[in-house]
């Protein structure tokens, strides 16, 4: 490991965005690079030093950091099998955080019935395991939604993601059927909100909430991430997302010590969670400096536990 990679802690990045300085005119690698500037300082101040690194690099030694925490991971489900290898490597060698096993739980969208099962809201959701042959029209039909959305288990990024009716769903049967070949995917009746106010991202960092951002599609999309052309905004949450954001948090075991909740007013009219990222979530630190304080404290007590 070279001196350049030597601190209590490790952010761990992937390959595109490992340098410490963004192309020109690159705003989304400078946004990555901001928020881990302010989260280093933040650490800094509670006298813990840190450093972005590759998690697939092959010439680290893990056992060197204190901490390693997990942050721009943002290839792990294109590899999926070598990063759950890394991943049963490093937890043997030093402290991750969030833990291995509440990573290894939200890496899978499964973990949605686990929160509905507790009693947490979430969009109304079916699974459609590895190996299954039923039809896109046949599930629509059984399920009773007129459109959805269908998606894998393990993704990110809308990978795969698609919006599905009957007018459609023979030509996207497709591209589904191969997939699920070898992996499981997740149905959900499509949220008409989303195309109206978008998709809320509230941030909980040690148990508590901190800020937020709304995610709005471009028009004529549904897709939030700006990589679809999305755009984010300050946003002010109510008091009954941000309860919800802390309660479903909560319910997560072992407790993580960062995380986002992401969150829509359904077809029904009530709030539920779409989906909560506590794995590698973009956490928008530059809308609200004062979080990155929070974050580091939690990382910090998530050290000092071990």
């Amino acid at each position: 490991m070279t001196d350049n990679h030597r601190a209590d802690i490790a952010l761990l990045t992937e390959h595109r965005f490992e340098a410490t300085a963004a192309p020109e005119g690159d705003r989304f690698f400078g946004n990555i690079l901001h928020d881990d500037r302010l989260l280093r300082d933040a650490l800094r101040e509670r006298g813990l030093s840190a450093v972005r690194v590759d998690w697939a690099r092959p010439d680290v030694d893990w056992s060197a950091f204190r901490c390693v925490v997990f942050r721009t991971t943002w290839d792990y489900f294109h590899r999926f099998g070598e990063f759950t290898a890394w991943l049963d490597r490093v937890e043997r060698r030093t402290r991750l955080c969030n833990e291995p096993s509440i990573i290894r739980w939200n890496m899978d969208k499964h973990y949605l019935a686990d929160l509905e099962a507790k009693g947490i809201p979430i969009v109304p959701c079916r699974f459609v395991e590895r190996g299954s042959t039923a039809t896109l029209s046949s599930l629509l039909a059984e399920s009773g939604w007129s459109e959805a959305i269908i998606k894998p288990c393990v993704s990110g990024a809308a990978r795969h993601t698609y919006r599905v009716d009957h007018g459609n769903s023979r030509d996207i049967d497709g591209v589904v059927r191969e997939l699920l070949a070898v992996e499981s995917f997740i149905l959900q009746p499509f949220q008409e909100d989303v195309l109206r106010n978008g998709e809320d991202s509230l941030m909980v960092l040690n148990g508590r909430y901190t800020h937020a951002v709304r995610k709005v599609p471009k028009a004529g999309d549904f897709r939030v991430q700006d990589d679809h052309g999305g755009t984010v905004h300050d946003y002010t949450p109510t008091p009954e997302q941000i309860e919800l954001a802390e309660r479903a948090m909560a319910a997560c075991e072992p407790a993580p010590a960062y995380g986002r909740v992401d969150m829509v007013r359904d077809n029904e009219g009530r709030i539920a969670v779409m989906e909560m990222e506590l794995l590698e979530p973009e956490l928008w630190l530059r809308h609200h400096p004062p979080a990155a304080a929070a974050m580091a404290e939690g990382i910090a007590k998530s050290m000092a536990s071990a």
